[in-house]
């Protein structure tokens, strides 16, 4: 026998062998290294285009909100599910627009639907491929006796409003913990339509008087409580991967805040201190829970998405004040229209065109801004392909996490289409066509045209032929809500036909 040789021979193996564990040992190291990120989606309520500072407000302080724009990628074509609450966020849950998602409208005759037994939502995704999921705020998409109930849509943890009526009411009654009721006494009666619906006073320290409440001390704002849940449910699941939606209900009306804050001396009409109080509140929470996520070390393993629900939308919340005294509107006064026309619960282009953005240190670029064209339905496959797992088959979406790295290659989408009240819209490139309720189509160019004044069909027969394709096939019929060009007589017939029974009214069952 070789001795020398066998004793080398066994020194190689031994190396090998080191070789073999270290490298084993680096590749775990790796695999933990490039675990999927925490994702949390960030949705304002009603916030307009122009409301915050990285969009170009002066008035209204955001740098906190300004900071996942400027150290991430801000989006100059974002678009959201609807021009409504309710179906802006199916579609955002769903992966579906609107032909296809199940929720197309608040109601329909007094009724909401409610996702059902069988839909599939980005939280089921998400819960599958290990992820603690869990919604605070405002759901929208059933109420407490429907099947659509966050727990049994993906959400282990879910703080906020079912109704979103009910979440008109910034000091409510009660608020959900899950499937059970959280009240808060010291918010006494402001709950009741003529209390919440009416203005209350502030006090010469610019805090709020809320109606029907002795005390303002032991009130609780719900926007607050809401954001509070949402740090202690980061806190609590810091170890392993997560999926926050904090759905906030700020500023949507009617306009209310404990206190006016930096504003409160400004010379403004109290409606627009309010306006700009609940926006800047809203950016100390998100400034929080930065805050926090760097404080637990998970600041560059987590994606952060921020959008408004709908376009341009203050129109309404200030008519109980300019019929007591005469003033600029909200959006004369900020200046925070979208640069297209359209606004909230419209279908022109403004009403769907949002502010968004997403931060994800170390794997966006800082300072980046986007042109892609893409809309709420592309978060569920971005999301999946963030957890590293397929998406389901029969999705409208497309992920964008090309476009946020910039690397890989960006799909396209052929258009993006909408449909609410029974009007239709495509976004088509540069154009952009809108068609209400089966009349002729409009179609306008985007970019030459963005206030879609001038009308240019006549002139683009073929491109009209193809859109009116488009709008057909992406359009599948409701059993709740009637398609576009169908008569009210003739939906309730197509019902009847299908042995559909008549929807109760449910508007303000919680």
């Amino acid at each position: 026998m070789n001795i020398t040789r066998t004793y080398h021979s066994y020194i190689i193996s031994l190396t090998l062998a080191f070789s073999v564990c270290f490298s084993c040992t680096s590749n775990k190291k790796e695999i933990k290294e490039e675990r999927s990120p925490n994702i949390i989606f960030i949705l304002s309520d009603d916030l307009s285009w122009g409301d915050l500072g990285c969009y170009g407000q002066e008035k209204i302080k955001t740098p906190n909100i300004d900071r996942i724009a400027y150290e991430g990628i801000k989006f100059t074509n974002a678009y959201a599910g609807s021009s409504v609450c309710a179906p802006s966020r199916s579609s955002l849950m769903q992966g579906l627009h609107q032909g296809h998602a199940r929720v197309r409208g608040n109601s329909y005759q007094s009724y909401r639907e409610s996702l059902q037994e069988g839909d599939y939502t980005v939280a089921m995704l998400l819960k599958e491929a290990g992820y603690k999921t869990g919604l605070f705020g405002k759901w929208g998409l059933a109420l407490e006796n429907q099947p659509g109930i966050p727990n049994k849509m993906g959400f282990d943890e879910f703080f906020g409003y079912l109704n979103q009526r009910q979440a008109h009411t910034y000091y409510p009654q009660f608020l959900y913990h899950n499937q059970e009721k959280v009240f808060f006494p010291g918010n006494q009666n402001h709950y009741e339509i003529e209390n919440y619906s009416k203005a209350s006073a502030y006090d010469e320290e610019g805090k709020v008087i809320p109606n029907g409440i002795k005390d303002p001390s032991s009130a609780v704002y719900s926007f607050d409580i809401i954001n509070e849940k949402a740090l202690d449910f980061v806190k609590e699941n810091k170890d392993q991967p997560f999926f926050l939606y904090l759905a906030n209900t700020v500023p949507h009306g009617p306009l209310i805040v404990p206190e006016l804050g930096a504003y409160k001396d400004k010379d403004w009409p109290i409606q627009h201190k309010e306006w700009a109080a609940m926006v800047s509140r809203m950016d100390t929470e998100v400034g929080k829970l930065m805050n926090l996520l760097e404080s637990l070390g998970l600041d560059d393993d987590t994606i952060i998405f921020f959008a408004s629900d709908n376009g341009d939308s203050s129109q309404g919340y200030e008519k109980r004040y300019l019929d007591v005294k005469e003033g600029p509107t909200l959006s004369e006064f900020f200046n925070h229209q979208s640069p297209t026309r359209g606004h909230k619960s419209n279908e022109y282009d403004g009403g769907f065109h949002v502010p968004a953005m997403a931060r994800w240190p170390g794997h966006i670029a800082p300072g980046s801004e986007s042109d892609h064209i893409w809309a709420f339905w592309d978060f569920l496959p971005t999301a999946a392909e963030l957890a590293r797992v397929s998406p389901p088959a029969g999705l409208d979406g497309l992920s964008i996490l090309p476009t946020l790295t910039s690397s890989g290659v960006q799909k396209q989408h052929e258009y993006l289409y909408w449909e609410h009240n029974q009007n239709q819209a495509i976004r088509l490139g540069e154009y952009y066509a809108h068609k209400v309720n089966g009349s002729p189509l409009e179609l306008y160019n985007l970019v030459a045209d963005p206030q879609q004044q001038n009308d240019i069909s006549d002139d683009n027969t073929e491109m009209v032929e193809k859109i009116n394709k488009m709008m057909a096939d992406a359009h599948r019929p409701s059993d709740v809500w009637p398609s576009p060009g169908e008569s009210k007589e003739a939906f309730q017939k197509r019902m009847e036909e299908q042995n559909i029974p008549k929807k109760p009214n449910n508007i303000g069952h919680f």
